[in-house]
């Protein structure tokens, strides 16, 4: 069968080889027939070549048994790798590997989308150091012959020799090695590095313990040997003497060049798509083919070129320095992208010879590219080797981590501040739920994240979020239109590129879909393409940051001053022409091109100047790398003190780059912060319909991220056209504004921009639309009928206005009334039995005092103030005491008066006048001092009590010391429990008036009014507490005027015939 072996069968066998990481299904027994098979195509001279067949098997299987290979599989162990690196030094690329399993930053994958693709056998490699990871199962005895070959040298146990390497760019060098318990054990493959220039590789045998020592094997007495294989792709064995290597591939080529003393990369997206070719791998592939130029993308390219030779032609900037470009076109392709980076770091000779490893970069720095995908990939690419990328339109946040792009700067804004710029445009107009599209790539997917974290901190809500690609299927398109449709807001932020929107529009304006109220990113907000389309016209309204405008003067000069006569043999410029006349330059018909057509005629795309807000910052981009080289040079040939042309490094480059700071000729100046980026600054357009009917930017305001957090933002909304031409600022919320004295509540589920109205409770307001909680007044406030606004408290007191306070005023002063009416008819008639009978002295002062104990009623009425709660309380008990004491008095005068009738009596002797005088003040006294002592340490004060009710302020006289008020009250209950027992007792005595029994019926009235007065005191609310006092007061006051005086007024008006002493005496 080996004699019958084709080269592609030998590739089929060899593709087992790179399937043992992903697969494990590698046994011994097909390891030793893939030696055979190598071995018989080795002797047959047979080419071999790795043909990458994706094999899904086993990753089938896994996912099928446990839902997928685990993280950490098929990979050496993290402390093994550090020997490994420590060793041969750290690898820049997995040449077979997945996200899960990769050493490195860049990585090839059979199965899985990679940075790098899936081909890593088909790369022409620059000088990169690689590594690859492989299992092979071999007898521990077993050894075979070196396996040689164009492409492949194989060997086991190899001894000392010298293997010439040559130039090769790609050569690597495999560690394989037993296990512990069986001989059949896996081993690694690292394929790392490549040789220096010229190399000499001494292959031989290894050991465990000399590459990692700290792995010990558990054979006793035997040290497992370390195979080394040696894989050369893309390269040819060569004798040692000679030492020149040959491309094997097609030489990436620049697509517009001109080289002189120090040149400067570019990579633009000059064509819209590469070709994809299917390669059988039987012959050199062909150089990619790209389709469809961009206008805007050749238009940068040539501003980059305006932008040297103007530096060229300066005497101020770079003197005696000629600068040349290289420009590649990345025809939006991440691989071509990759490509071109590699070339420009290593030019594009076909042959390589003994100082191509020595002699310096290509350029000292690149220009690009236009997308953040590709840009990110390449900045990785280039980003170890310190050479500057500085991006004049990739924007993704990401490219400013520091640790993974260190070489990487842009003259554009990072998404960052546009996400955060956004969120607070669509706060300023109300906007508080918003669908959202974007591109399902770097550029999209992370300004859409900044843009929900800074709108979450904006109280803004996204009711769907979709992502489309520009190769997406019909399907995709339809689906997102639906959910747009179906969306309940108006107004959709589109941050996605111009490519991915094109195919969308178009299917909106398939199915007819306006109203919609959109807000764009820089990448399409000013394309002018897109806005001289007829069919565009339902994008009138749009908003959205661009890039701040610029003039460069003498730039439309040198754009229309191009000609493919320039450079005859130049084809982008020939395709150029053909596409802008829409002729043919190979065909002399009618249809071809005469080469008199002239760019200034045109008006399109490529010549208008009146938007150069990317041409700009590739235009910046150029002088950023022109000063940074002019301050290096300078400050080089001061510390030299040479004037030679020396050529800089890339670290001093990217040194010096990361501290310039300049002025362009349009007036802005520029410097990069530590991140690499540059201060951001966005004009906010507005799409407004011009007269010839297309659209038309306005400037409406700017977004500044240098001035401070509430000032960034400027609009001039009255200047502002809104969607379908309305001036009318569109309504786009889940839920409507919530009124002033209602507070929002989320419904459940849903996002919090969707809630309803609540009214706040009582004593809480909100004066602010859409609050979210209800703020309580303070304690003195209240909260008003519409809940927008505290008020003060009304503050309750038993006024005089009011009817309770007019009626207690009235009886108060009906009641001194009737005591003075009494007081003038027992003066007029002092002289008769009834009023001389039990001391006429004290029936005055009782009178008097009831008059006191009316009046002191009235100073529980009105507003407490300092004085008033001192004197209310004071003389309510003093008053009353007074009162007591005289009742008191007169009782024990009806019971002195009885004892003295009996025979031998003298007690009159020890109670007269004199006597009961003294009574009346000495008792009268105690009170006065109980008042004094109260007064003294804790008088009674104002008192707001902001407790008993929430919604008004009860304002009374706080006791002070409840003690003293008590004592006050005790005392004159103890006066008053005494006179009722001693009128008890004399209720009955044989006198035909006798006045102790009416004493004792005012007593019990006065009893039962001050017994009951304690509770209802106790429990009354605000003014009613004092009321309740005062009905006290005034029923006890009546009580004792009525009891102890009606009758006797009785007698001297009604029956004035018994107004005697005989019927005063008789019984």
């Amino acid at each position: 069968m080996r004699a019958h072996l084709s080269p592609a069968c030998v590739s089929s066998i060899l593709t087992q080889v790179m399937r043992v990481k992903e697969g494990r299904s590698f046994t011994v027994k097909q390891f030793h027939r893939l030696l055979g098979l190598m071995a018989a195509t080795s002797n047959g001279k047979l080419s071999l070549r790795a043909v990458h067949i994706p094999g899904y098997l086993n990753i089938g299987a896994d996912f099928l048994s446990r839902q997928g290979p685990r993280p950490g599989e098929w990979m050496l162990h993290p402390s093994v790798m550090k020997q490994i690196w420590r060793i041969f030094g750290q690898a820049q690329v997995d040449l077979f590997a997945t996200q899960m399993n990769a050493q490195c930053p860049l990585l090839f994958s059979l199965h899985h989308p990679a940075p790098l693709g899936l081909g890593a056998m088909v790369q022409t490699w620059p000088r990169l150091r690689l590594y690859a990871y492989r299992e092979f199962w071999r007898e521990a005895s077993s050894s075979s012959p070196v396996l040689a070959g164009p492409n492949l040298v194989l060997g086991p146990d190899i001894p000392p020799r010298r293997l010439s390497l040559g130039n090769s760019r790609q050569v690597g060098s495999t560690l394989t090695g037993r296990g512990r318990n069986s001989p059949p054990l896996p081993g690694a493959m690292e394929v790392m590095g490549v040789a220096p220039q010229g190399a000499q590789l001494i292959a031989s045998g290894l050991t465990t313990e000399r590459i990692f020592p700290h792995i010990h094997t558990g054979m006793t007495k035997r040290t497992a040997s370390l195979q080394l294989l040696l894989l050369v792709v893309h390269g040819v064995l060569v004798p040692a003497s000679a030492q020149v290597c040959s491309l094997l591939g097609q030489p990436a080529l620049p697509s517009l060049s001109a080289e002189r003393d120090i040149n400067i990369g570019a990579i633009f997206s000059i064509h819209r798509n590469a070709l994809l070719k299917m390669h059988n791998y039987t012959s050199k592939p062909d150089p990619t083919t790209c389709a469809s130029l961009n206008l805007r993308e050749f238009k940068f390219a040539q501003a980059l070129i305006f932008a040297i030779e103007e530096i060229n032609n300066s005497t101020q900037l770079l003197p005696d320095i000629s600068l040349g470009y290289k420009i590649y076109d990345s025809c939006r392709s991440f691989a071509q992208t990759i490509l071109s980076g590699m070339a420009l770091m290593n030019g594009y000779e076909d042959t390589l010879s003994d100082t191509s490893c020595i002699r310096p970069q290509a350029v000292q720095a690149i220009v690009g590219d236009s997308a953040s995908s590709s840009t990110i990939g390449l900045a990785s690419v280039v980003g170890p080797f310190s050479l500057p990328v500085i991006s004049h339109f990739a924007t993704c946040a990401c490219l400013s981590d520091r640790k993974r792009y260190p070489s990487f700067f842009r003259t554009i804004s990072s998404d960052y501040y546009q996400s955060r710029a956004l969120a607070q445009l669509v706060k300023h107009f109300g906007w508080t739920w918003v669908g959202t599209v974007r591109s399902r790539n770097d550029y999209g997917n992370n300004g859409i994240a900044a843009f929900e974290e800074a709108a979450k901190e904006e109280g803004v809500c996204i009711e769907y979020s979709e992502a489309i690609l520009n190769n997406d299927p019909q399907e995709q398109f339809l689906k997102t239109l639906e959910v747009i449709k179906k969306g309940t807001t108006r107004v959709v932020l589109a941050f996605i590129a111009l490519g991915d929107f094109l195919p969308l529009l178009k299917v909106i304006l398939q199915h007819n879909i306006t109203g919609i109220q959109w807000v764009g990113s820089e990448s399409w907000i000013t394309s002018r393409t897109l806005a001289e389309t007829k069919d565009s016209s339902f994008l009138s309204g749009a908003v959205g940051f661009a890039i701040a405008n610029a003039n460069i003067m003498g730039l439309r000069e040198f754009l229309v001053n191009v000609h493919p006569d320039q450079e005859p043999k130049n084809q982008l410029l020939k395709e150029f022409w053909e596409t802008i006349f829409q002729c043919s330059i190979r065909n002399s018909d009618s249809n071809g091109c005469t080469g008199l057509e002239r760019l200034a005629e045109l008006q399109n795309e490529y010549t208008d100047v009146s938007e150069l807000r990317i041409v700009n910052k590739v235009y910046t981009a150029v002088y950023a790398v022109a000063y940074t080289l002019h301050n290096l040079l300078k400050d080089f040939r001061l510390s030299t003190n040479s004037s030679k042309k020396e050529r800089p490094i890339p670290q001093m480059v990217l040194k010096y780059m990361r501290d310039v700071r300049f002025t362009v000729k349009t007036g802005e100046e520029i410097f990069f912060d530590e991140r690499g980026d540059p201060v951001a600054r966005y004009d906010l357009v507005n799409w407004q319909p011009a007269e010839d009917g297309h659209l038309q930017f306005e400037h409406v305001g700017l977004y500044d991220s240098s001035l401070p957090s509430k000032q960034r933002l400027q609009v001039n909304q009255e200047h502002i056209l809104w969607a379908e031409k309305s001036g009318q600022l569109p309504v786009s919320v889940c839920s409507e504004t919530c009124p002033p004295g209602t507070r929002k509540a989320v419904r459940k589920d849903q996002p919090v921009c969707c809630y309803d109205c609540i009214p706040c409770a009582e004593g809480e307001i909100s004066n602010v639309t859409d609050s979210s909680d209800c703020s309580p007044c303070d304690l003195e406030y209240w909260s008003n009928e519409r809940k927008d606004r505290c008020e003060l408290k009304v503050v309750e007191f038993l006024s005089y206005t009011e009817i309770m306070g007019m009626v207690f005023c009235i009886f108060s002063f009906i009641g001194v009334l009737l005591t003075a009416m009494v007081y003038f008819l027992f003066y007029l008639h002092k002289g008769t039995s009834i009023v001389r009978a039990n001391n006429s002295e004290l029936s005055f002062l009782l009178l008097f005092s009831l008059s006191l104990c009316f009046l002191c009623s009235l100073t529980f009425i009105g507003r407490p103030t300092e004085w008033s709660c001192m004197l209310r309380h004071t003389t309510f008990g003093v008053t009353f005491v007074l009162c007591i004491s005289c009742v008191l008095g007169k009782t024990i005068v009806v019971l002195m008066a009885f004892k003295a009738t009996l025979p031998g009596s003298n007690v009159m002797k020890w109670f007269g006048p004199a006597q009961q005088r003294l009574s009346v003040v000495s008792l009268t006294l105690v009170q006065v001092i109980i008042c004094v002592v109260w007064l003294t340490i804790s008088p009674p004060f104002p008192y707001m009590n902001l407790n008993y009710y929430r919604e008004k302020i009860i304002l009374e006289c706080n006791l002070g010391s409840a003690i003293g008020f008590w004592a006050v009250l005790g005392y004159t209950g103890l006066l008053s429990i005494m006179c009722f027992v001693l009128a008890f007792l004399a209720r009955k005595l044989p006198d035909n008036f006798n006045e102790a029994k009416f004493i004792t019926f005012s007593m019990l009235i006065f009893c039962a009014v001050w017994l009951t007065f304690i509770p209802a005191y106790v429990s009354s609310p605000g003014k009613f507490t004092v009321a309740v006092q005062i009905f006290a007061i005034l029923a006890s006051s009546f009580g004792l005027l009525f009891c102890i005086f009606a009758p006797k007024c009785y007698i001297i008006l009604l029956k004035p015939e018994k107004n005697n002493k005989k019927q005063m005496m008789r019984k």
